[in-house]
């Protein structure tokens, strides 16, 4: 009798504990087109003070394609960021680690300087990697992790 009385304990316990872990957790889930709309992600999720990105490619709303340069397609995916981040209540300079995966290294410059644009001061730190194809023929894939600042 005592082992099933601490089995429910034990039980009950883990069960609380996993409401208030997912309790502390927000997903942000930002309009999408609507053959986008059933994906199977959150373009990121805040769990306390952290928010973890989750992977942007730079999809032109207007064409369905990645921007026309390496340029354009940088805007758009820092742009995709910088939504996700602000719709958390952080801004990019909250970001305090970016991976960027890049179907073509030669596109290395292009895309500094249009994420130099992205952030004041200070730079998070950073993995720029040549990865082969991405979806969709897309040349960057970029996510993160931005914490908010203690007040």
């Amino acid at each position: 009798m005592k082992l099933r009385a601490l089995s429910f304990a034990v039980f009950l316990l883990l069960s609380i504990t996993a409401v208030a872990a997912d309790s502390d957790r927000k997903h942000i889930v930002l309009p999408r087109a609507p053959q986008a709309s059933a994906l199977p992600f959150s373009e990121g999720v805040l769990v306390g003070n952290t928010l973890y990105v989750a992977g942007h490619i730079g999809i032109d709303p207007k064409t369905g394609k990645p921007g026309a340069s390496a340029e354009d397609e940088a805007k758009l995916v820092m742009e995709g960021i910088k939504q996700t981040v602000e719709a958390a209540g952080l801004s990019m300079d909250d970001l305090v680690s970016v991976q960027v995966f890049c179907s073509d290294v030669a596109n290395y410059d292009a895309f500094n300087a249009v994420y130099r644009t992205y952030f004041h001061g200070e730079y998070p730190a950073r993995a720029f990697l040549g990865s082969g194809k991405l979806l969709f023929g897309a040349r960057y894939e970029v996510m993160g992790i931005a914490v908010k600042p203690q007040k």
